[in-house]
């Protein structure tokens, strides 16, 4: 017997939602990555299974497309929130778990196929300052660094050399964001996401970490960014004095259902 599944995207960046509450769905490696193949399966960045949780609305469950479970993903989070919108889960704000622990979301906007999600991110303190990059953790690891024009780079090249290097081989490797600054509190960036082994049009903690680290390397007085991402236009806000602490950091952006269907039973 196969398994109602629904195909989500936010900025493009794109994932299987199904609603696991009755645990039904047993995700292993293998699974995962045959339903996250773009040609043989379904196609997408991760697999978000939606489960029941003791002290909030519902737990998130985020697998990468090479079938691991994962860290916090941003865009993933926004996605949930109107996914569990459209199954009548709670409302407009919603408390829910993830790996890296509670988050709230507020639905802006929403019918019955796309909303604007506001996402509340973990607090974030101390980023490592190196001289070529920052590194932070905003629910996910990321290496962030400046370079004057992102559509020039190599994403894929230069990203797997960075995610792949012996200095983050202990934490199971890094994300990687590369930033360019269009103006004060503007940026545009491209992320290679690792478990996706591979550039994705967006990355929700990506453009968290891109932010911070912005308004660090720039002494920015700015507290509300826009994030220009290949799949579209995300903004992150927070709170700090001080550009060591940062605290109430917001996520918000699109999310969009694109269409449901069932897996075959060889799945």
């Amino acid at each position: 017997m196969g398994h109602k599944f629904y195909k989500y995207q936010g900025a493009g960046n794109d994932f299987i939602m199904i609603d696991n509450r009755t645990q039904r769905f047993s995700p292993t490696t293998e699974y995962v990555a045959a339903l996250c193949h773009r040609r043989t399966g379904i196609g997408a960045d991760g697999l978000i299974l939606l489960e029941n949780d003791e002290q909030t609305l519902f737990r998130m469950r985020y697998f990468n497309s090479d079938g691991g479970e994962a860290t916090m993903c941003g865009n993933g989070g926004r996605c949930i929130t109107l996914f569990a919108h459209h199954l009548e889960i709670g409302g407009l704000l919603k408390t829910f778990n993830g790996v890296d622990g509670v988050h709230q979301a507020e639905i802006l906007s929403a019918d019955a196929l796309q909303g604007e999600v506001r996402l509340q991110m973990i607090d974030v303190h101390n980023p490592e300052i190196h001289p070529d990059y920052l590194f932070l953790n905003t629910g996910s690891p990321h290496y962030v660094t400046f370079i004057p024009d992102v559509r020039a780079v190599d994403v894929f090249h230069e990203g797997t050399k960075i995610r792949r290097s012996a200095q983050f081989a202990p934490i199971g490797g890094t994300n990687v964001n590369f930033v360019e600054i269009l103006s004060d509190g503007h940026i545009r960036i491209r992320t290679f996401e690792r478990g996706v082994e591979d550039e994705t049009l967006a990355c929700g903690t990506g453009a968290t970490a891109s932010a911070l680290a912005t308004a660090i390397h720039t002494h920015s007085c700015c507290r509300n960014f826009r994030v220009d991402v290949e799949g579209g236009t995300l903004w992150v806000s927070f709170e700090s004095s001080d550009l060591k602490n940062f605290d109430h950091i917001f996520l918000t952006g699109p999310a969009r259902k694109v269409f449901s269907g069932e897996t075959a039973e060889i799945f």
